[in-house]
């Protein structure tokens, strides 16, 4: 169960998230970050370098409005440093993709009166609209380019939508399902159902603005990138004739002649991100090597892989980095490749040569590059989020270190002091891995203050923490509280063997490593109030909130957060249907995993839960359905056990709308405050941890 935002656009529009800043924010503090703070956080997403490298196209993500966050797009002049909004105060774009010969540059979003893609001047000026464009709910994770660009700049191929086969039976009163993916994807959050929209491939020639469908049928195409010889046009696509049911991405290319495809892959693995070389000779993309493969999370890292142009001569360049690799771009000359790698709680950016050579390291600074993009003259330009700033613009050209191009947040950060984060490891409970945690600590410390602190606990379960600016973490720190961070095995950034260590075990050893990490924690910070424990996370993190209260009484307030609390009720409501299959090596109702599924769910043993609990939920979440946090509601209630429990409407997996996030973080520190000791009101009784 991954965590992400998504914008309010469908998924052939632009997607605005900030990893490093998917927390949220609580109030009143005398120093430091309140909640009100969030609506005023803004950080870069997207970054584009011109291929003059005189400017840079970059988005910036705003919170300012009701509802989500959205973007608005910026040009910068390199030399100047001076940057100029493309469009009004009120208008929003992203995904900026500049023209081959750098004299235009193409976007998607909203402008004046019209949704859908726009073309302008390298400045920013004389803004178009290109075309309209559709999207869809479905689940389609990994989806690369939505945008390309003929060699000659006379076209832009773009990915839109149109009706599949049960979008009139589905819609209708009543309603008609028969596929197996009937539900939206995880982020969604404004209804319960697949809309059956399939995206295809259409081209608009950008002089006449005159529009050509390439692609059709009842699979999707995504991910296009086109040759340099202008030819064909990359895509990937699911071709399973179950594609509902089994989730597997291959490669294709069409011909813009006539429109025929050829097939490049047939795996029963994921092939995601397709790119060609400059050259035309080689395509790269992120792949897999195992047999199943998730729609909502894979256990299996990513990693970057090079083939020839007809599909021969498959090759895992990125096998010699054992962790978690990014989506692939190529350097202009085609020698290597960029792509992001997750290792020990950061994000960095690698350079990898193509003919196997050693892989280097361009930014390896604790925290998180989200985006990238390499000059012809060597020059970089990427967005970061350090442990001390939201995420900025940084240039860094050939040979030169790095400078942080904007302050989005200056006269925000201005007079608050940033908690520092330590990072520590532990060795696990079955002493078989080594395990890091990291604590955000509290500001305000003094030689013999206490401090409460609070477990917060990543989703995923292959996902990680790390020491990159949380503003959530930040808020508590403001108020005295620490926060611990687990990644607890089944984490990514520490190789596949820790990865794979949750297989067969959820809700097992993996919430042993949590424990062990407060055991760490409460022995060598002796500033930590033991008796003002608490426990909350979001997704996988709230499914192990939900199953260590069942297991433990030392925490004194829990907030499980789109939760798991019955695997064997989740299974066959989530919207996707190889999790299980791919965590626990077969279906549910094979063997008796059925049981194994049952004995591990927090639900079947909320007997032994005690802890004072408040569920969070999306109304409409369609990854962990609401139905889960409803069964243990009435459950605690049940036991006697202190519950309550929070519903937002129009919210799927998480939360977007800026105002419930802000809500969320409010409602955690009062029920923290709620059940917390004054502090000195009583000695140790709290001898669990």
């Amino acid at each position: 169960m991954r965590l992400y935002l998504q914008s309010a656009l469908p998924r052939a529009g632009f997607s605005l998230c900030c990893a490093a800043l998917l927390m949220f924010a609580s109030s009143g503090a005398a120093q430091g970050f309140a909640s009100s703070d969030l609506s005023r956080l803004r950080a870069v997403g997207s970054v584009e370098l011109s291929p003059d490298g005189r400017r840079i196209a970059y988005t910036v993500t705003m919170r300012d409005r009701p509802g989500r966050p959205y973007g608005q797009l910026w040009i910068l002049d390199v030399a100047t440093q001076k940057s100029v909004r493309v469009g009004g105060e009120k208008d929003s774009g992203g995904g900026p993709l500049w023209s081959p010969d750098g004299k235009s540059f193409v976007f998607q979003g909203h402008q004046g009166e019209k949704d859908g893609l726009f073309v302008a001047r390298p400045d920013g000026s004389d803004v178009t609209f290109l075309a309209s464009l559709s999207g869809t709910n479905s689940p389609l994770p990994g989806t690369g380019n939505d945008l390309t660009w003929s060699p000659d700049g006379k076209q832009l191929a773009f990915i839109s939508s149109t009706p599949g086969p049960e979008a009139v039976e589905a819609a209708g009163d009543p309603m008609v399902i028969t596929r197996y993916l009937y539900k939206p994807d995880a982020g969604e959050g404004l209804t319960r159902f697949n809309d059956n929209q399939r995206l295809h491939i259409f081209v608009v020639d950008v002089a006449t603005k005159q529009v050509r469908q390439l692609t059709q049928g009842n699979f999707d195409e995504h991910s296009i990138d086109w040759s340099p010889d202008g030819k064909e046009i990359l895509f990937a696509s699911n071709r399973e004739p179950n594609q509902d049911e089994f989730f597997n991405y291959d490669i294709f290319a069409l011909k813009t002649a006539d429109n025929s495809i050829r097939r490049l892959t047939a795996t029963e693995y994921n092939e995601y991100e397709p790119l060609w070389s400059p050259d035309g000779k080689h395509i790269v993309y992120r792949g897999t090597r195992r047999g199943v493969t998730d729609r909502e999370t894979t256990m299996e890292d990513t990693h970057v892989w090079v083939m020839n142009a007809d599909g021969s001569d498959r090759r895992e360049i990125g096998s010699v980095l054992d962790n978690r690799q990014g989506a692939p771009r190529w350097v202009p000359d085609g020698s290597a490749v960029y792509f992001t790698l997750q290792e020990r709680g950061s994000n960095h950016l690698v350079r990898l040569p193509i003919s196997g050579g050693k892989p280097e390291y361009v930014v390896k600074d604790a925290g998180i590059v989200a985006s990238w993009s390499v000059g012809k003259d060597g020059a970089l330009a990427y967005s970061f989020a350090s442990s001390q700033d939201a995420t900025e613009l940084y240039l860094k050209t050939a040979g030169g270190a790095p400078r942080k191009i904007t302050d989005l947040n200056t006269q925000l950060f201005a007079g608050k002091p940033i908690a520092e984060v330590e990072s520590f490891t532990f060795t696990s409970n079955d002493n078989k891995f080594e395990v890091e945690a990291f604590l955000t600590k509290p500001l305000g410390m003094t030689a013999t203050s206490k401090h409460p602190l609070i477990v917060n606990i990543h989703g995923g379960p292959h996902g990680q923490n790390g020491p990159a600016f949380n503003f959530k973490n930040q808020v508590y720190a403001a108020r005295g509280w620490a926060t611990l961070n687990v990644n607890y095995r089944g984490s990514t950034g520490y190789g596949q063997k820790f990865a794979d260590a949750v297989f067969g075990d959820q809700d097992g050893n993996e919430g042993q490593d949590v424990l062990y990490a407060v055991s760490a924690a409460v022995r060598r910070y002796l500033w930590i109030d033991r008796e003002r424990l608490g426990i909350e996370g979001v997704s996988y993190g709230g499914q192990l909130t939900d199953w260590l209260i069942t297991q433990t009484n030392e925490f004194r307030a829990a907030v499980p957060i789109a939760g798991i609390a019955n695997l064997v009720s989740y299974n066959y409501m989530t919207y996707y249907n190889q999790y299980e299959e791919m965590e626990f090596g077969q279906f549910l109702h094979q063997g008796n995993l059925m049981d194994v599924a049952w004995e591990r769910s927090a639900l079947k043993h909320v007997a032994a839960a005690h802890t004072p609990t408040m569920l969070m939920h999306g109304e409409n979440d369609n990854d962990v359905p609401i139905a889960e946090a409803e069964q243990f509601f009435i459950a605690l209630k049940d036991v006697g056990t202190e519950a309550i429990f929070v519903r937002y409407p129009r919210e799927g997996h998480g939360l977007a709308e800026t105002k419930h996030q802000i809500d969320s973080i409010d409602r955690c520190i009062a029920w923290y405050e709620k059940h917390f000791p004054k502090p000195g009101a009583e000695g140790v009784r709290n001898v669990q941890p």
